[in-house]
C-alpha cells in the first residue's frame, strides 16, 4: 500500500451531509430487489444494464424533459457511470475524480480530487473514469495512474490506497472496478505501451493484494506459452481494461482479455497468443481460471474483446441454461454456458469480411490471408480499427429477451508495418504496434440500435444513428430502451419494435453509458454529454 504519494482535497460545500446507507455484500447480490438503486457498474452482476423501474412507458415517454444537471469542474472526455443508492449519486469526472451530488437536486455534496502525476501520459487511452464501485460504507476508485482507492462514502476521505501496477511499465487505469464478496476486482489497460495483462483482487477493508491472475504468460512454463511462437509472449498485451462480471451463485468473475502486441503484425507471434482476444472465467476466491474462450485466435486488427460479458439464464434446446453473451468487437456475436465455456451461438450482428463463419466450436473460419491481413499497401477489411463495438456497454432485458447493443459498420485499411519484438522482455514492447489503418471508403461508419434475440443472435429489429456513435444502452421494465448518437441526440425506442419515442438534442457527442434510478418514487434517467451530466424525469 502506498499512501503518502497521494493529496486528498474534499469540499464540503454546504448544507448538512443526508444520510448515507451501508451497502453491505448482501444488497449487491439482491440489486435487482432495489430497482431504485443502481448500485454497480453493470446495474447488477450480470451487467445486464436493465431496470426494472416501470414509470416511463412508450405512451408517455415523449414527455421526457431535463429535471437538472450538473457541469464538471474539469476538462476532458465524460464516460462515467454513475452509481446511485439510496438518493446519493457518485460519479466521476475526468482525469480520476469523484463527486457525490444529491440525486433529487444535483446538489454536490463532497468532491474528491486525487493527485495525478503532471508528466503522467497514457499510452492509447484518453485520461477518462468510467465509475466507482461501491461496498459497505466505502466507494473503490481505480484512477489513470494505477492506484486503487477507498474512500469513505459519507465523507470523501481516504480510507486506503494501493498501489495497482507501476505507470513506468505503460500501466493505465480507466474502468470502473468491481466489488464482490469482501473483495475488489480491477484490471488495467496499457496494451499499446506494451503492458502484459493482468486482473487482480484486492480485500475491501485494507486494500491487501489477494491474488493476481495474468492474461499473457510470464515465462516458458506458463500456461499457453506454446501458443506464442519464439517466446513472443514477452511483446505483451492482453490488458483487462474494462469491467467485468460475476455470478455469485457460481462464484466466478467473467472478464474480456484485449489483443496480444504487436497490434497488426502477427509474423514474430506465431500461434494462437492465449490468453488474449478472449474471456475467462476465473474463481473469485482463488483466481485459479474455471474456463477460458477465446474469439479470435492470433488477432492482427486490434478487435480485443474487451467487451462487457452480459449473463442471463434461458432456455437452449428445451433445456434451462445458465448463459453469458457477448457482442464482440470483431463483429460476431457469442453466447457461452457460463458452467462450462461451452459454445453456444456465434453470428455476426454487424457488417465483417474477415471470417467465413464459426465452426462447431465457435473458432472463426478465416478468409485467405492475403484477404485479410495487414499489408504494407493496405488491406480493406471490415469491421474498422475500433470494432463493431467499442468499450461502451449493450444491455439485455430478462422481459423482452433481446440483447440490445449499438452495433457499428464500417471498414478500414490495415497497414502492416515494421516487426516490432524483444524476447524475454517481461514489460512488453513499448509501442510495439506493428503497423496502423487509414480509413476505410469515405471514410463512413454508420451505427445503429439493434436488438437480438438473446439465445439466437437473430435481428428483431433495427434504429439507425447519426453518425459514428460510441454509446451504451438502457434497457427499462417500462419498456423502453435509451441510448444517444454521435450528434448528441438522447433518445428512447420502444424495447419490443425499435420505434423511436422521444429525443432531445444535448448539444455535444454523448461517449458514455445511460442508468436509470427513483428517488421518493419518481423515475430518473441519467447521460452526459460534453462536460456537462443531464438527468431526465417526467413532470
Amino acid at each position: 500500500m502506498r499512501a503518502a504519494k497521494y493529496f486528498v482535497i474534499v469540499l464540503a460545500l454546504s448544507g448538512a451531509l443526508p444520510s448515507f446507507a451501508q451497502v453491505p455484500y448482501e444488497r449487491l447480490m439482491k440489486s435487482d430487489a432495489e430497482p431504485q438503486n443502481w448500485m454497480m457498474y453493470g446495474g447488477n452482476y450480470g451487467s445486464q444494464r436493465f431496470s426494472g423501474l416501470k414509470e416511463m412507458t412508450p405512451q408517455n415517454a415523449k414527455d421526457l424533459r431535463v429535471a437538472w444537471a450538473y457541469q464538471m469542474r474539469g476538462g476532458g472526455i465524460m464516460e462515467s457511470s454513475p452509481l446511485i443508492v439510496d438518493g446519493i449519486m457518485y460519479v466521476t469526472e475526468p482525469p480520476s475524480n469523484v463527486t457525490a451530488l444529491d440525486a433529487r437536486t444535483g446538489k454536490p455534496l463532497w468532491h474528491y480530487v486525487p493527485v495525478v502525476p503532471r508528466d503522467f501520459v497514457p499510452v492509447g487511452l484518453f485520461p477518462t473514469n468510467r465509475g466507482v464501485a461501491i461496498l459497505g460504507d466505502k466507494l473503490y476508485l481505480a484512477t489513470i495512474d494505477d492506484h486503487l482507492i477507498a474512500l469513505d462514502a459519507k465523507s470523501g476521505l481516504v480510507r486506503w490506497n494501493s498501489l495497482i501496477a507501476d505507470k513506468a511499465d505503460g500501466y493505465a487505469i480507466t474502468q470502473a472496478p468491481l466489488a464482490i464478496n469482501g473483495k475488489i476486482v480491477v484490471g488495467v489497460g496499457g496494451g499499446e505501451a506494451g503492458a502484459h495483462g493482468f486482473l487482480s483482487c484486492y480485500d475491501a477493508n485494507d486494500g491487501k493484494l489477494l491474488w493476481r491472475f495474468y492474461t499473457v504468460p510470464r515465462s516458458a512454463s506458463d500456461p499457453g506459452a506454446d501458443t506464442w511462437a519464439d517466446g513472443s509472449w514477452s511483446n505483451g498485451g492482453g490488458t483487462t481494461w474494462n469491467t467485468g462480471s460475476y455470478d455469485p451463485v457460481l462464484n466466478v468473475i467473467y472478464w474480456g482479455t484485449g489483443n496480444p502486441v504487436p497490434d497488426w503484425n502477427g509474423e514474430g507471434r506465431m500461434g494462437d497468443n492465449l490468453f488474449t482476444c478472449a474471456l475467462i472465467a476465473l474463481d473469485a476466491d482463488t483466481g485459479k481460471m474455471k474456463w477460458y474462450f477465446q474469439f479470435s485466435p492470433h488477432e492482427t486488427h486490434d478487435w480485443d474483446s474487451s467487451e462487457p460479458p452480459i449473463l442471463f439464464d434461458a432456455t437452449v434446446n428445451g433445456k434451462a441454461r445458465k448463459l453469458v453473451a457477448l457482442a464482440n468487437r470483431n463483429a460476431f456475436y457469442y453466447v457461452l454456458d457460463r458452467e462450462t465455456g461451452e459454445f453456444i451461438t456465434g453470428v455476426p450482428f454487424a457488417k465483417q469480411t474477415w471470417a467465413k463463419g464459426l465452426d462447431a466450436k465457435g473458432r472463426p473460419i478465416k478468409m485467405a490471408a492475403e484477404l485479410i491481413e495487414p499489408s504494407a499497401e493496405g488491406t480493406l477489411v471490415y469491421p474498422t480499427l475500433t470494432g463493431a463495438i467499442n468499450w461502451t456497454s449493450p444491455c439485455y432485458s430478462p422481459i423482452t429477451g433481446l440483447f440490445y447493443v449499438n452495433a457499428r459498420d464500417g471498414g478500414a485499411y490495415y497497414v502492416k508495418g515494421e516487426r516490432k519484438f524483444e524476447k524475454n522482455n517481461s514489460n512488453g514492447v513499448v509501442g510495439g504496434g506493428g503497423g496502423g489503418m487509414r480509413p476505410g471508403p469515405a471514410d463512413e461508419t454508420t451505427t445503429s440500435i439493434r436488438a437480438l434475440d438473446g439465445v439466437t443472435g437473430v435481428k428483431k429489429w433495427e434504429y439507425k444513428m447519426v453518425g459514428d456513435s460510441w454509446t451504451g444502452t438502457l434497457v427499462t421494465a417500462g419498456g423502453l430502451v435509451f441510448s444517444a448518437d454521435a450528434a448528441g441526440n438522447f433518445f428512447a425506442l420502444n424495447a419490443d419494435t425499435g420505434e423511436p419515442l422521444w429525443h432531445l438534442l444535448l448539444g455535444s457527442s454523448v461517449r458514455s453509458n445511460p442508468v436509470s434510478y427513483a428517488v421518493d418514487g419518481k423515475q430518473y434517467v441519467v447521460d452526459s454529454a460534453g462536460n456537462t451530466l443531464f438527468v431526465f424525469s417526467l413532470p
